[in-house]
């Protein structure tokens, strides 16, 4: 029988997530409803405080919505949904604005004081200059905007060193009428113990899943939690096949995570062999400003060809002045290991850096469960298609914590909180070589996903990499089952589950498209459609 406990928090809107999706849905609810935003780690410490190139928006006289539409659909390689794309950047404009006018600071155009224009660069697949940044680290100073706002806003609590480890469901409490979430359960690993939340309403915003791979440029919270725990309480994903690999992320022993912006390339800079002739212009018209897929799968080509373990970056042949003004994060890095961006060559290679697939929702984040919503990278939107283009993804998380908050206002006022939640059931079992045997099975996922649905699949790495991850699963859950938690086994069991969901979405693309190259199939189909994976327990609404 279920016992039921009071619940540790209670508010309007549980957003599990501290990112520019997350953090900007909450400071437009907390005017009117009370929110609770949940931090894995330091409140900052998500993708958007690393994002480097910028957020795109039409402010040039020159370029126009339509051409960032146009844009946005060839890079998605047939596979992005016309009304949502035209949804988000028809809205770019005034959600940006919302930015500047809560303190981000972009950079302005040194050339034009008078009209205090803002500086606008270009980077992969934008036909115009389009991208507002704040020189290279635009998510940073969103981030910290956001954050500094939030801290100060009495209608936001936020709860940091806090990992969600499922959510809770009304038919879990007995509740009559359509199923719905009605809170979660929380592992604090300040205090080493599961607490409970209620909200009328929860929000993931947990980011994406690159850190499945071995090489990723993302921070170690990317594991996937929000796509996991939906799947788990019956919501459908879509187009997990599609996992973006930035093209040049820096080759060093002693560089984790540090991705170099696509910016650079925006700017000038060229991608070369060892022997310092460009190659990019062999393969694509577009040459350095072909898209992330193109780019990515063109780097890996010639390092195989070469047998080599990287490639070059070069912006040495561009003004000083230029980095130092646009560049000025990533040249004080780069100093550090050694290298002079204005000087020097950059040894460079491709890692995971985007799920470009995730939980489906609508144009307000809502999922097929009633009261979950899913914003920015956990959610597939139909904005990405196959492939991501630059600088749209900060677009999106500012644009639908806009557009969900919309919802919310309307629907909150008419539902119910819940005073009383499913007590956890703590598993007794503590193993002493708990941290050695989840190490373990890291060492075994990240590299069978790099090795065998990297850049370039083949059907028999597929099946290999399903087989080794369903006997991973297996043994993630009967360890789960009996031990007490810790976050990196909620990690691992959630990182493990959207592993086998990734591949079972390649399995089912019989063509190549976008970020999907499959050699058994190199060629695309005449019709896009996109991949849907249904869980057991969706149900249709």
């Amino acid at each position: 029988m279920t016992s039921f406990i009071s619940p540790d928090y209670q508010c309007d809107v549980l957003i599990i997530g501290s990112g520019a999706a997350g953090l900007s849905l909450a400071l437009r609810l907390a005017t009117h409803h009370d929110v609770i935003v949940l931090s894995k780690t330091q409140v900052h410490e998500g993708s958007t405080f690393y994002a480097q190139g910028g957020i795109a928006a039409v402010f040039d006289e020159t370029d126009n919505v339509e051409s960032h539409v146009n844009d946005t659909l060839k890079v998605g390689a047939g596979l992005c949904e016309y009304d949502v794309v035209s949804f988000v950047a028809s809205n770019a404009r005034h959600c940006v604005q919302w930015l500047i006018d809560r303190g981000v600071a972009f950079d302005r155009d040194p050339r034009n004081k008078e009209n205090l224009c803002y500086h606008l660069t270009r980077e992969s697949g934008h036909s115009h200059r389009r991208i507002l940044h704040s020189a290279d680290a635009t998510g940073r100073a969103i981030e910290t905007t956001l954050v500094n706002q939030a801290l100060n806003n009495a209608g936001i609590h936020i709860i940091e060193h806090v990992n969600a480890i499922d959510l809770i469901l009304s038919d879990s409490l007995g509740l009559s009428g359509p199923r719905r979430v009605t809170g979660a359960w929380i592992w604090n690993e300040n205090l080493k113990r599961v607490e409970t939340c209620s909200a009328r309403a929860v929000v993931l915003a947990t980011g994406g899943a690159a850190k499945v791979y071995q090489y990723t440029t993302n921070p170690d919270v990317a594991s996937g939690d929000g796509i996991a725990m939906a799947w788990r309480v019956g919501c459908r994903v879509a187009n997990l096949e599609f996992n973006q690999f930035h093209p040049t992320s820096l080759f060093h022993p002693n560089a984790r995570n540090f991705l170099l912006t696509e910016a650079l390339r925006g700017e000038g800079a060229w991608l070369l062999r060892p022997d310092g002739t460009r190659f990019m212009h062999e393969f694509d018209v577009r040459a350095e400003l072909a898209p992330r897929d193109i780019v990515a799968r063109v780097i890996d080509h010639e390092m195989k060809r070469l047998n080599i373990d990287y490639l070059y970056l070069d912006i040495s042949h561009q003004p000083p002045a230029l980095v130092h003004t646009h560049f000025p994060t990533i040249y004080e890095k780069l100093l550090f290991f050694g290298f002079d961006l204005t000087r020097d060559r950059i040894p460079i290679v491709p890692a995971a850096h985007y799920t470009c697939g995730g939980v489906m929702v609508d144009t307000h984040g809502r999922t097929d469960v009633d009261g979950l919503y899913a914003i920015g990278e956990v959610s597939y939107t139909g904005l990405h298609g196959a492939n991501r283009m630059a600088s749209n993804s900060l677009l999106e998380c500012i644009v639908y914590g806009w557009s969900a908050s919309e919802d919310l206002i309307q629907v909150l006022p008419y539902i119910k909180a819940v005073n009383a939640l499913p007590i956890w059931n703590e598993g007794c079992f503590e193993d002493a070589d708990q941290c050695t045997l989840i190490q373990e099975n890291w060492h075994e996922l990240r590299p069978l996903m790099w090795d065998c649905v990297g850049i370039v699949r083949t059907t028999q790495q597929l099946e290999r990499a399903l087989c080794s991850i369903n006997l991973l699963q297996q043994k993630i859950d009967d360890y789960y089952s009996t031990s007490r938690i810790s976050n990196n086994l909620l990690e691992q069991r959630n990182l493990t589950q959207v592993a086998g969901l990734m591949v079972r979405c390649a399995q089912a693309r019989k063509e190549s498209r976008g970020l999907h190259f499959i050699r058994d199939y190199p060629g695309s189909l005449s019709e896009a459609q996109p991949t849907i994976l249904i869980p057991p327990s969706y149900i249709k609404r």
